[in-house]
């Protein structure tokens, strides 16, 4: 089963994470929401595995931006929605190796994830 990672390019941490991953030499194809996409099925996937909540970037920009009113009534249909049309919302990078979802870069989670 290949790695995938989700983001952003531009995001530093997506950076780092693959910068992490070239230095280790643990291959991978990245996937860049702005320019490849994401669907509502994609999506689900992702919060069926992880939960809504763990996906919605609640420190980025994109997520302070929303209204109160918005940020009051988040649910998890509320939420696909939002990172459905602003795919900066969503946490990142969201890490799929081995049939397992990883949310975030640590390079001491990422050298126990790639351990196993």
């Amino acid at each position: 089963m290949s790695t995938m990672v989700y983001g952003i390019k531009n995001c530093d941490t997506i950076k780092k994470a693959l910068k992490w991953l070239e230095a280790e030499g643990k291959p991978f194809t990245f996937h860049d929401y702005r320019k490849d996409g994401i669907d509502q099925e994609m999506l689900k996937k992702f919060v069926n595995e992880l939960g809504w909540e763990a996906l919605v970037n609640k420190r980025g920009t994109t997520f302070r931006a929303l209204t109160e009113e918005q940020k009051n009534n988040l649910d998890e249909s509320n939420a696909i929605a939002l990172m459905l049309v602003q795919p900066a919302m969503i946490k990142r990078p969201l890490l799929a190796h081995a049939g397992k979802y990883h949310l975030g870069f640590k390079p001491a989670e990422y050298a126990d994830i790639f351990a196993e």
